[in-house]
């Protein structure tokens, strides 16, 4: 999954070879959706805006340059869409299913641990779907994603001490919305 790879796919997608996009498709879309689905708690939504973002990478194929990292672009398209998406539905609250969530935690222990688990995963994402959109998102690429500094401040536009700056307030802030959420 080399990022220089990735750029020499998407150019040959941009010179025409529309079949490339298959390949990045199968690199990212899961990385891509669990993004998404991070940011609106909504199993659905995010797989069409995902299928959606693979669509304007390619409607949009011209505007990749390869100067950068393909990844970025990607990101910031997926950005994009998701504020497309809030714009469009403003009215929706996008809400997360708990059962959905706690049947991926996965089996083998205890029912009481079980329980417990599911317990702190509930709490835990409704701490995370009170943070303000950019902590959110900032949480998901690091946390979540697991991108280092570097690449989300390639995406987001920023250095990367803004980026550890950033990172450090929205973990305080979950941490103090976790805790009213736990009580």
């Amino acid at each position: 999954m080399n990022s220089l790879t990735d750029n020499a796919i998407m150019l040959r997608v941009k010179a025409g070879d529309l079949d490339r996009m298959g390949l990045l498709f199968e690199r990212y879309n899961r990385q891509l959706y669990g993004f998404l689905f991070h940011m609106t708690y909504d199993k659905e939504a995010s797989e069409d805006m995902a299928q959606h973002v693979f669509y304007k990478m390619l409607k949009y194929r011209y505007t990749f340059t390869g100067d950068g990292e393909f990844v970025a672009w990607m990101y910031q398209i997926a950005r994009n869409t998701i504020k497309d998406m809030a714009k469009k539905n403003k009215n929706k609250l996008y809400q997360y299913d708990v059962e959905d969530i706690a049947d991926k935690i996965g089996g083998g222990t205890l029912a009481d641990e079980y329980l417990e688990k599911k317990q702190a995963k509930a709490e835990l994402h409704r701490a995370m779907a009170k943070l303000s959109d950019d902590h959110r998102e900032i949480l998901t690429m690091s946390r979540f994603q697991e991108m280092k500094y570097q690449e989300i401040g390639a995406i987001l536009n920023i250095s990367e001490g803004a980026v550890k700056v950033r990172v450090h307030r929205a973990m305080q802030e979950l941490k103090d919305i976790y805790k009213r959420v736990e009580q």
